[in-house]
């Protein structure tokens, strides 16, 4: 049902196009909202192709592959904002990006797939290690943001913190990477295609990964899918950022900081986060906590450090590069985050009620940030 309501959102792929191409009169408002869930079934082509792809490939390269497409559509979305020079929406993705994987989603896990299994049991030393780097990647965040305060008049100093810190954190998450190879786990691992998945009970991630079941695609038409829908983010995106700037200028209420820290992640990331509940669902907690924790952790890791570097090349001129400093209503949010799922995480079981918390810290977090006003 979810799979055809997807196929069903393409159709708002040919009408954005459309009014591109025909220089169509539309409202920034509406522009935003039909390129944002444009951006939503294409995401998840690219994810289902990355997965069938994964599977002609074998389990270690398909997992190298999945740790580094895992965030392709986000990833778009904000180097388009970095071409124009909109900073303060990057960092407020990437923030969003995180809380959402570690409140929102990790919390509709617990939630749905409590009430519906109820105590739910995962290896506790694969989800305690996630979940401990998941701290490690905040605390990475926290440093340049609170150093910042003393070095702010020194551009040259900001720059080296931020580029310095960018690439030890690449090099924790290639570590990770190979770390996950070593023992055995696939990083980054997501089964984007949720009817493979056994009915039978049980945490076993054994059952649900990509070598044991048949690949519905060639390697030909995964890469042209991929290829098509990576396409067609890259047209999307650079609407939708547009359309960003309009609609924040429009009206006072809906901020940039608000948008990217609530809209983009739900839009670049909703059908994997369908993914993590449903075999939540299903009682498959090990890959539900590896969808959440590991995608969080690609983009503190992976994803921000490289939009750094980005921004050297792509941001605009008299821009200067992106900082990794963030303000301290994300970084509050942010620590929050992190410090709750890493306990959660520690006992090796779960229940509905956690999941409610989980939901109610995020809700909460979304109201103050909707009622903050622009910088």
């Amino acid at each position: 049902m979810i799979r055809y309501l997807l196929y069903g959102m393409l159709i708002f792929v040919p009408i954005v196009l459309g009014i591109e191409l025909l220089h169509v009169e539309v409202p920034p408002l509406i522009l935003f909202i039909l390129s944002g869930l444009a951006i939503i079934p294409l995401a998840d082509f690219i994810g289902e192709a990355t997965e069938e792809l994964a599977i002609h490939i074998g389990p270690k390269w398909g997992g190298l592959l999945n740790a580094t497409l895992g965030n392709a559509a986000e990833l778009i979305i904000t180097i388009f904002a970095i071409r124009r020079g909109l900073y303060e929406l990057v960092r407020a993705s990437i923030a969003g990006s995180i809380l959402g994987n570690l409140l929102l989603i990790l919390g509709l896990s617990l939630l749905l797939g409590g009430l519906k299994n109820g105590i739910q049991r995962f290896d506790k030393r694969t989800a305690t290690l996630n979940a401990t780097l998941g701290l490690l990647a905040v605390f990475a965040l926290l440093v340049p943001s609170l150093f910042d305060a003393a070095i702010q008049d020194n551009l040259a100093a900001e720059t080296g913190l931020s580029e310095g810190v960018a690439i030890i954190m690449i090099v924790l998450y290639g570590l990770y990477v190979l770390y996950s190879f070593t023992t055995g786990s696939e990083p980054g691992h997501v089964d984007h295609a949720p009817e493979h998945l056994g009915e039978n009970g049980g945490n076993n991630v054994e059952s649900t990964s990509v070598g044991h079941h048949e690949p519905k695609w060639s390697i030909r038409f995964s890469v042209a899918v991929l290829a098509a829908a990576t396409i067609g983010i890259v047209f999307m995106s650079e609407t939708l950022v547009v359309a960003v700037e309009a609609v924040t200028h429009q009206f006072d209420f809906i901020t940039e900081i608000f948008i990217g820290l609530i809209i983009i992640p739900l839009v670049g990331n909703v059908a994997e986060h369908l993914v993590a509940v449903q075999v939540a669902f299903k009682n498959k907690m090990e890959l539900s906590l590896a969808v959440s924790l590991g995608s969080s952790l690609q983009i503190a890791l992976f994803v921000a450090p490289v939009l750094v570097f980005v921004s050297l090349f792509m941001g605009p001129e008299g821009a200067g590069p992106l900082l990794l400093v963030f303000s301290e209503f994300e970084l509050i949010a942010l620590f929050g985050a992190a410090l709750i799922a890493a306990h959660i995480a520690q006992d090796g079981e779960s229940n509905w009620f956690e999941g409610a918390m989980l939901l109610g810290v995020y809700l909460i977090v979304a109201m103050a940030f909707f009622f903050l006003p622009a910088s």
